[in-house]
């Protein structure tokens, strides 16, 4: 088994990680809560590029990186909601990897070149 610290994604996997990050930074009729604070998609695209960064050591697959960053607090423990445009909520964990699973049923090449988000 190798370590945790040589655990790192593949570069397919970065792109498809930092792909599924800027679709959320597009989803601007949804409402992102974490700790029962709404967020907007870019705070929340934000978020999730720090926490990416952070633990990017101990994430190897996109679906690591939606347990890691995507799913809770490392604080509270509470899991992400997103609020739908409809007013529906949803565990955002269970959301992303749907979004996660509709991107890679497109495939590589339909799945948009990844550029890192402004700022970074």
């Amino acid at each position: 088994m190798a370590p945790l610290a040589a655990a790192t994604p593949s570069e397919q996997e970065h792109k498809l990680i930092m792909a599924l990050i800027a679709r959320v930074q597009g989803m601007t009729t949804m409402q992102f809560v974490r700790n029962d604070e709404p967020h907007d998609a870019a705070e929340a695209a934000d978020h999730m590029q720090a926490k990416y960064k952070h633990f990017r050591k101990e994430i190897v697959t996109a679906e690591d990186f939606i347990e890691r960053c995507a799913s809770r607090s490392e604080v509270t423990g509470k899991p992400y909601m997103i609020k739908l445009a409809d007013g529906k909520a949803r565990e955002a964990r269970d959301f992303l990897m749907q979004e996660l699973h509709a991107m890679r049923q497109q495939g590589p090449s339909r799945t948009p070149t990844a550029q890192p988000l402004p700022g970074r």
